[in-house]
């Protein structure tokens, strides 16, 4: 195949592409219609095998933290970006290789159905994904039809286009030769042709991605205000705005994180591309299996027949580095599990919740496990309103102690089962811990080189940051500064014995570079483990240390 031709097919691969991705997005949020390109990603990223999805979303994490970028702000945006791009490039390769075909079938090939046969070929297996993973509220025969309509333009354009930039031949039109009789045809020159498909193909794509962005403003502000309304109905309808430690006279040192996470800034990881949106007026939660009063619940009867509960907690991901950012603290209500287990009775016999979400996820909760601690529950609340719809609306679960990835949100079912019913998690199919169990870590995230105190004679620079070990606590923390000895911090009362403490340790001021290191102890005399370990398997550990230039004052 000629160098031109793979430029063309190429550069027409971008042009039929891009429209056709701001089409799908635009009656996703016109429609929807589920949007391809992000099912596509998503399917990928199901079917692969565990270390692969894992070195993806390492290279993605360290790639974040390259740039100085918040892993907690961005990683979902760049994963949405990967998508994307995935499906762009696709495009331009498949139509490349369209533009082969047509070459090596060269300018004989009149009228054989060739640009619908490509656009079947790939679209049909397109289609199927959409159809089977996608998200939408609409007949599944539409999340088929519709990519496939587009792929069999595609393919008929693609063809077309092929024909004209390699032999001449208008498009879905053919030359003289091959009628055996010269005929008048109206030949545009490949210049003139590329400018005004690039016109057309620019226009569509800008209308159908500016459409379908105002759409999805529109929707995001109705799913927000429906989550407003809800807020009345809520028996703990108040947020939380006076923290249990407000007079604690340890005050962290000036640029620690907040010890309390606003809402909007709490991590979020799931494991689609795009957030689960579940409206509460079609949502049941049916309780089934080996239970001898199997129940289905709707949103309002578990905030009604089940005494709130409220927690501070503390969250991180198992994929969190060392001093990393997926990790927040926000306050949680909800309904023990325990006392709904109650009332469905699990049969003797019974081991597991599977618990099952609406975005494809599930997990598995050992009964043991719930039985032996009451904080466990099925929470509907953050910070006294309904849980976002991006963070697990209408319903998750919280289990101390443990990583997210133990911890499904979008429930919308779960089965009571056996040992002979137990199925690993998501996450444990991928080769992640089994248990999942948080382990402990410490971080300084300030060198307060603005917060100087003057002390007598002597300067002191605050140093500040937090320490967490799931629900078991932390007794001590200690700061170690270019490798002298280990120095006690002053700890500041957690919020509960499930959040973050945060730590501060008055430093005796020394100008120079010097290197900031923190490490803790659990409640129970237990330290964190020094030595690195990666997030994979069973979560980060080691020595967090943090550099900065001291400039004399």
């Amino acid at each position: 195949m000629k160098l031109r031709n793979v430029r063309f097919g190429a550069l027409v691969g971008a042009l039929l592409t891009a429209p056709m991705m701001a089409l799908m997005y635009f009656a996703d949020k016109w429609l929807d219609l589920s949007f391809t390109p992000f099912d596509v990603f998503d399917w990928i990223a199901r079917i692969l095998p565990g270390p692969v999805v894992t070195f993806g979303i390492d290279l993605m994490i360290d790639g974040i933290g390259l740039v100085g970028a918040s892993v907690a702000d961005t990683a979902k945006t760049a994963e949405q970006i990967m998508g994307l791009m995935m499906f762009l490039i696709g495009g331009i390769v498949l139509t490349a290789v369209v533009f082969a075909i047509v070459e090596t079938r060269g300018r004989s090939s009149r009228g054989d159905g060739l640009g619908l046969l490509v656009g079947a070929v790939v679209g049909i297996p397109i289609a199927i994904i959409t159809a089977n993973i996608g998200q939408s509220s609409v007949n599944v025969a539409f999340n088929f039809l519709w990519p496939l309509l587009l792929f069999l333009t595609w393919g008929g354009a693609s063809v077309a286009s092929a024909r004209k930039l390699i032999f001449g031949i208008a498009p879905w039109g053919v030359s003289g030769e091959d009628e055996g009789e010269e005929r008048s045809v109206t030949v545009v020159d490949r210049r003139q042709f590329l400018v005004r498909m690039g016109v057309a193909t620019a226009t569509i794509t800008v209308a159908g991605a500016g459409l379908g962005r105002v759409l999805a403003t529109s929707e995001r502000q109705q799913f927000e205000a429906e989550l407003e309304a809800m807020r009345e109905k809520m028996p703990d309808s108040q947020p939380m705005v006076e923290l249990p430690n407000e007079n604690d006279p340890l005050k962290p040192a000036l640029g620690t994180r907040p010890e309390y996470t606003a809402v909007r800034d709490h991590y979020k990881v799931f494991i689609r591309s795009q957030p689960t949106m579940i409206e509460e007026a079609g949502w049941t939660l049916p309780i089934t299996g080996m239970v001898d009063n199997p129940l289905t619940f709707r949103l309002q009867d578990i905030m009604e027949r089940y005494e709130a509960r409220s927690q501070f907690v503390t969250l991180t991901c198992i994929s969190n580095r060392v001093g990393g950012d997926l990790i927040s603290t926000t306050y949680w209500t909800g309904a023990s599990l325990q006392h709904i287990l109650a009332e469905v009775r699990p049969q003797a016999g019974a081991t597991h919740l599977d618990i099952t979400c609406g975005d494809g996820f599930h997990e598995t909760v050992a009964l043991d496990l719930i039985a032996s601690d009451p904080r466990v529950m099925l929470a509907y609340a953050w910070d006294g309103r309904p849980i976002p719809f991006d963070h697990g609306f209408p319903l998750r679960i919280w289990l101390p102690d443990l990583y997210g990835m133990k911890q499904p949100k979008w429930i919308t079912g779960i089965e009571v089962v056996g040992e002979e019913g137990y199925r690993d998690g998501y996450w444990v199919q991928r080769q992640w811990d089994k248990v999942a169990r948080i382990r402990a870590t410490s971080v300084v995230d300030t060198v307060a080189v603005d917060s100087v105190i003057e002390n007598g004679d002597q300067k002191l620079l605050p140093i500040g940051g937090i320490a967490f070990a799931g629900a078991r606590g932390i007794s001590k923390v200690e700061v170690r500064v270019d490798n002298s000895p280990w120095q006690e911090a002053q700890l500041r009362s957690p919020l509960s014995e499930t959040t973050w403490v945060i730590w501060r340790y008055d430093w005796p001021f020394d100008a120079g570079n010097h290197a900031f290191e923190v490490r803790c102890v659990e409640a129970d005399g237990m330290p964190q483990i020094e030595e690195y370990n990666p997030p994979r398997p069973s979560g980060a550990t080691g020595i967090h240390q943090k550099a900065q230039l001291i400039e004399s004052s």
